[in-house]
């Protein structure tokens, strides 16, 4: 154990000696004591590394192999952001083309925790995961400004880690009562972002950091950056000409007429909310109340973009209906905030999407790897053209799902959301293209042999 521990300290040795020789117009070396000891951001990124990452640490010592690794990638990943917050109280701000080199070290880091997600599936994927997609969360340090095409630092931290909690959260159910190091490990993981940076960067640079106007000069590498060293730093916006059959689905959204107008539909009379005969049910008027205010109507700047090559962002985009993603790939994510009365296409494969806090929203997308999340929204319409092993709607009202022949076996959850229905392709025989169905929000418990039974209200078509 003390050899893999002094190995991991000689390669994190190793990589700062790296990072300080080049980029700068100056041979004398940082005063990186001297700041340490003396910068009061400095001494709390100190303290936020000894506090949670030393927990972490601890937690894999215990179970040893690849969990240590990943371990020794996030203390490596944290020891060199600390490197660049000291370069930044002595460099003028890099422009936009100097960035990713400036960015090069921290993202070599994450290049390199990405590359262990790839491959068949472990018992530790989960865990590789969560390190990879929790690393982005350090590139709040390249925020410059609204321009930059990035979410404000406490946001972005944010953000990064929401990505990231979709496995941590795996690990803490798979251990929580099969191992306890393992679910420690996965608990101080987040509390290390949640609210250990976040809470940082709010206090610290909560408009992200401030550069040096009178320091050095950053001076990029006279080669051409690696395509690797600058996708932590890109941002683009594809906003193409849509395919109107792909859009018809969802083309009446906010017209006043029904979009699911030719469907089987589901007749108020077999909504549980209207079954007066369902006496011991637990009434639902808290939960849809919660439900029903889920939506936000702050808005902010409009954006669709890549943010670190990893993460795309759609925010605040207002009746828009040709909204479209067509750059995609596997190991890439969707995360679309704030939106009404839009339409946006995914065409191609991303791990996973969540919609949050919109209102009158469709999507269409074609597959994910992980899941599709609605949360806290209220009227959206959701249509899988591939596959997807999960879509999750949560404190949501008023949600259509549409399925095709190729994701039926998809497990569809909701959890405090009211009028969620899913459309299938109808059987043969039908009149119409689809079938809907309503799936319940009210549950029975009935008293039996000791404990409760807790079964679905069923929804039939009898008074």
């Amino acid at each position: 154990m003390e050899a893999k521990l002094v190995e991991r300290l000689e390669s994190v040795t190793v990589r700062l000696e790296a990072l300080y020789s080049g980029g700068f117009q100056t041979s004398r070396s940082l005063d990186v004591d001297g700041y340490a000891s003396t910068d009061p951001s400095i001494v709390a990124f100190d303290g936020l590394i000894s506090q949670y990452i030393g927990r972490i640490t601890s937690a894999a010592e215990k179970i040893g192999g690849q969990i240590l690794d990943a371990s020794a990638i996030i203390e490596e990943a944290f020891s060199v952001e600390k490197q660049l917050l000291i370069k930044v109280k002595e460099t003028q701000t890099p422009d936009l083309r100097s960035m990713p080199e400036f960015l090069k070290p921290l993202n070599l880091i994450i290049m390199k925790a990405s590359s262990m997600t790839e491959g068949g599936k472990s018992d530790f994927t989960n865990h590789w995961k969560a390190t990879s997609e929790s690393l982005t969360a350090l590139a709040w340090i390249a925020y410059t400004g609204k321009e930059c095409g990035m979410s404000m630092p406490t946001a972005h931290v944010e953000e990064s880690w929401q990505t990231a909690e979709f496995y941590c959260n795996k690990i803490l159910v798979d251990y929580k009562n099969n191992d306890p190091n393992h679910f420690e490990w996965a608990k101080s993981l987040k509390e290390l972002y949640v609210p250990g940076l976040r809470d940082y960067v709010k206090s610290h640079y909560p408009l992200g950091p401030v550069w040096n106007a009178t320091g050095k000069r950053f001076v990029s590498a006279p080669a051409p950056p690696a395509p690797a060293a600058s996708s932590l730093f890109t941002s683009g916006s594809h906003q193409s000409s849509s395919t109107p059959g792909m859009t018809a689905v969802f083309a009446e959204i906010n017209s006043g007429k029904p979009v699911t107008s030719g469907l089987r539909k589901v007749t108020d009379d077999m909504k549980s909310k209207n079954r007066a005969d369902r006496t011991s049910i637990v009434g639902d008027r808290g939960k849809e109340g919660s439900a029903k205010k889920a939506f936000s109507s702050k808005t902010g700047n409009p954006k669709l973009e890549l943010q670190m090559g990893r993460k795309w962002v759609v925010e605040y985009q207002i009746d828009e209906k040709n909204l479209v993603i067509d750059d995609c790939d596997p190991k890439q994510s969707v995360y679309v905030f704030g939106c009404k009365g839009s339409v946006l296409q995914i065409q191609g494969k991303v791990n996973n999407i969540t919609i949050d806090k919109c209102s009158k929203m469709g999507v269409l997308f074609t597959d994910v790897v992980a899941a599709f999340e609605v949360v806290n929204c209220s009227s959206v319409e959701v249509q899988c053209q591939g596959y997807a092993p999960t879509i999750s709607v949560d404190n949501t009202s008023e949600c259509q799902i549409y399925l095709n022949k190729n994701s039926l076996e998809t497990s569809v959850t909701t959890a405090k959301s009211i009028d969620v229905n899913v459309s299938v392709p109808a059987k043969e025989g039908l009149d119409s293209d689809w079938e809907e169905h309503a799936l319940p929000y009210q549950f029975a418990h009935m008293y039996k042999d000791g404990q409760f039974e807790t079964t679905p209200v069923t929804h039939s078509s009898g008074g």
